[in-house]
């Protein structure tokens, strides 16, 4: 009876290990996934600081105002003016 049992030991051992390579060559002959396209992050952006506020923001969304002062919005240009 104990033969019994480990013959099942044995052979399950044997299915798990073949398996196990099996999936291991799987995984190694899997192309890598290409890189995602909406991953890739833009150029850094020049930051300037609102006038009015204090508020750090890229240059490009930034409202130019008189002396060469910038501005997050126009109500914050317009309260400064």
């Amino acid at each position: 009876m104990t033969m019994k049992y480990l013959l099942v030991i044995v052979v399950v051992w044997l299915a798990f290990i073949i398996w196990r390579n099996n999936r291991r060559r799987e995984v190694e002959q899997r192309p890598a996934p290409p890189p995602a396209a909406g991953k890739t992050l833009g150029a850094p952006q020049a930051m300037v600081r609102c006038a009015h506020c204090g508020l750090h923001l890229p240059a490009t969304d930034a409202l130019p105002g008189k002396d060469d002062k910038v501005y997050c919005s126009a109500a914050h240009r317009q309260a400064d003016q």
